[in-house]
């Protein structure tokens, strides 16, 4: 300090904050003495300044140029002292504001370096969707056939979307969180976000808006609209739709409707071709074949069709398809056999005659629903694959979870099957529409067992029951087709043998085509009842030794072997009038067809408004096969009859009461005029078709005498149900009526 006596004025400023800077640091005497050593201009202004700067009292001011310098010294120290302390504390104060105000910035700081990256990131995703919003084709310009593709890709498309719904409501919730720090976005961020939340909203409404057009689109033009199918008909022919979405069919020509496609109604005419093929399980087979190959059916793998099933979520047997439904299948199978096989499937005919054919067999009436079950099945018997494969599936489509089945689960599937031959008027020679027998036959030939499991499902198929027995024929008759056999037909000549081939065990080398033997003719000294073995493919040595020791066998048998060993190609089932006595109904009343169905019909309505109950299986089956049967044999027996009347009008017409028999006691014709050989031929296809419908209507009558029976055990039932209903509402009477 002695040394500031040379800095002169100049340092005053300097040494004034020197000093208050050294105030904590000197004590007030100390600090008066240093100024008295300075020199008196000097010393009198850093005092006053001093004074000033510290906002000492003006008398204090005055006194310090009064007083003795110790005076001065502890004036100002004191002085000192007191604004020191306040200064200290408002430098606490301001320390501490500023830490405060530090922590918010930096917390503002870290939303909006947040909020910026969210932005950025939401911004990136926006316009990433904003260019596949960009690339949709107008709803206009799609194929109808991938409009459902559409909306699977833009429901896709909305759901990845819904994740920036969040990154949307972050933003604006970091966005939020800085107000209450007292922070303004700029200009450029306010805008940007504006534009993202307005980017969000018109990109949900542009989803929405596409999936609801293409949903329309999808509903008025795609499969459920059928409007793909209207190209499977031709002028002057248009497909229209019923109420219930069942199709029918205009001819403007004749001005007329049908319920069947005109193909369907071609091929039906077509089928009366093989109407004289003899034997009812190769004409069944063979109707069936070219119906399986009109529609495409023998293209289908039995492992396509179940996965089809199951990727329409098929698994519910009771339920009910509609129109729509079950013409979502078909076109899921046939745009699958349509890239396998492009030349010959037309999926559009394909869809509407198979439609067509399932509502011909399953719903007569045209209600437009259809069961799970009754399709699969249809669909599963006329699809392609091995024989015993066929009968697997066909037994897992009404198993249970323990892959096995009962009764009534086996009634269920026979009876969805004997629908396809009776829809072609066959079903008379595989023991008519009742299919009670079958079940019997089957669980007889398991000894009775509850539950039936697949093996032996299998072991029951192989004898071919003549319920079924048209099945194994189909696959040997689509078999067949193709085969080739190094052999001459001994009754036309034919040469070589193509399709089945038949082969004598009476005679040595006698061979017979399938024509030949299909229409009963035969060469001289062989016999009908002769025994023949059936080959579908070429025949090995080991099969031609095996029939020539047969042959060898044969030749020391009689005629009146053959006729009391007959031989059957299938395993005739049990009818209810030969079944048990508990099953039959001793003395039933001959009603006529209208009263028996509708008695059944009355009480079948009545015992479906009763409490249900546990029955037996073998009474479910019955109560099942009972209205189905009452639906069916009314038409057919119309049909029998009007067919029959028609016949015996063509026989009168032709052989009138003046005409000559030309028939011999042995049933060989001999002509007497030129035109005589055709009208015995005529007459001889008159009486073959005359006794194929007197066993059908024999079939038909049997058939309503079950009825009957069956009649009469639902009557029985409602009466036990009807006791048991009183019993119990008596004893619940009685109860609430006992004193307490």
């Amino acid at each position: 300090l002695p040394r500031w006596s040379c800095l002169g004025q100049t340092l005053d400023v300097c040494l004034f904050k020197f000093l208050l800077l050294l105030y904590n640091q000197l004590s007030p005497l100390r600090l008066l003495k240093s100024l008295s050593l300075l020199p008196p201009p000097l010393s009198l202004s850093l005092s006053l300044s001093l004074s000033l700067s510290l906002s000492l009292p003006p008398s204090l001011s005055t006194l310090l140029t009064d007083l003795t310098p110790e005076e001065k010294a502890q004036g100002v120290a004191r002085a000192i002292r007191k604004q020191t302390a306040e200064v200290q504390e408002r430098w606490e104060r301001l320390q501490d504001h500023a830490g405060g105000w530090q922590s918010q910035v930096e917390r503002a700081f870290e939303r909006l370096q947040e909020l910026q990256s969210n932005m950025n990131q939401l911004d990136l995703r926006l316009a990433r969707a904003e260019e596949t919003k960009a690339g949709w084709q107008p709803v206009g310009d799609l194929l109808i056939d991938s409009l459902q593709e559409h909306i699977e890709k833009t429901t896709a498309f909305k759901e990845a979307m819904a994740p920036l719904r969040q990154d949307v409501n972050v933003v604006n919730e970091l966005s939020g969180e800085l107000a209450p720090l007292d922070v303004q976005l700029s200009s450029t961020s306010s805008r940007q976000l504006d534009d993202l939340n307005m980017h969000w909203k018109l990109l949900q409404v542009a989803i929405e808006e596409r999936l609801k057009v293409l949903q329309e689109a999808h509903r008025d033009f795609g499969p459920s609209s059928q409007l793909f199918l209207s190209t499977s008909v031709q002028l002057p022919w248009q497909r229209a739709l019923s109420q219930n979405k069942v199709p029918y069919y205009i001819n403007h020509q004749t001005q007329t409707t049908c319920w069947d496609h005109p193909k369907m109604t071609e091929l039906y005419q077509s089928l009366a071709d093989l109407n004289n093929v003899r034997f009812s399980a190769y004409r069944t087979a063979m109707k069936i074949r070219r119906l399986q190959k009109a529609l495409c059916l023998d293209l289908l793998d039995l492992k396509v069709a179940q996965s089809t099933f199951e990727q329409h979520k098929l698994t519910q047997n009771a339920q009910l398809l509609t129109v729509p439904d079950v013409i979502n299948c078909l076109t899921s199978i046939y745009d699958g056999l349509e890239q396998q096989h492009k030349d010959l499937v037309n999926v559009p005919l394909c869809v509407d005659m198979c439609l067509n054919w399932l509502l011909n067999v399953y719903d007569t009436g045209r209600s437009g629903k259809i069961r799970v079950l009754s399709m699969k099945i249809g669909l599963l018997s006329l699809s392609k694959g091995h024989l015993e494969e066929k009968y697997k599936y066909l037994f897992s489509q009404v198993a249970s979870s323990g892959d096995k089945c009962d009764q009534r689960q086996l009634g269920l599937l026979l009876h969805d099957a004997i629908q396809i031959p009776r829809q072609l008027g066959e079903v008379a020679a595989f023991g008519g529409s009742n299919i009670e027998p079958s079940v019997r036959s089957c669980f007889q030939h398991v000894t009775n067992k509850v539950e039936l499991e697949p093996r032996q499902f299998v072991d029951w198929m192989r004898l071919e029951p003549q319920s079924v027995v048209w099945l194994p024929v189909l696959h040997r008759v689509a078999a067949a087709e193709t085969a080739k056999h190094q052999a001459k037909c001994n009754i036309c000549k034919e040469c070589p043998i193509v399709g089945f081939r038949y082969r004598s065990l009476k005679h040595f080398n006698y061979d017979v085509c399938q024509s030949c033997f299909f229409s009963g003719r035969t060469a001289k000294g062989h016999k009908l009842n002769y025994p023949m073995v059936e080959y579908c493919t070429p025949t090995t040595s080991g099969e031609d030794m095996r029939d020539f020791t047969k042959v060898l066998k044969n030749k020391f048998r009689s005629k009146k072997y053959f006729a009391k060993h007959p031989r059957l190609g299938y395993l005739p089932v049990q009818t209810v009038l030969d079944g048990d006595s508990m099953e039959m109904l001793s003395q039933s009343p001959q009603l006529s067809h209208d009263d028996t169905h509708s008695r059944i019909e009355q009480y079948t309505s009545r015992y479906c408004t009763l409490p249900s109950h546990k029955l037996c299986p073998h009474l479910v089956v019955v109560s099942d096969s009972c209205i189905f049967l009452s639906l069916s044999l009314c038409v057919s027996a119309r049909t029998l009859q009007r067919e029959y009347e028609q016949l015996k009008e063509q026989h009168g017409g032709q052989w009138g009461p003046g005409s000559v028999g030309l028939w011999d006691p042995e049933g060989s014709s001999h002509p007497r005029g030129p035109d005589e050989a055709d009208l015995l031929a005529e007459a001889k296809l008159l009486r073959q078709h005359k006794g194929r419908l007197e066993a059908r209507m024999h079939i038909l009558e049997e058939h309503n005498k079950q009825l009957e029976s069956q009649l009469h055990r639902l009557r029985q039932l409602l009466h036990q149900h009807r006791h048991i209903h009183a019993y119990t509402e008596s004893s619940d009477i009685q109860i609430l009526t006992q004193p307490q």
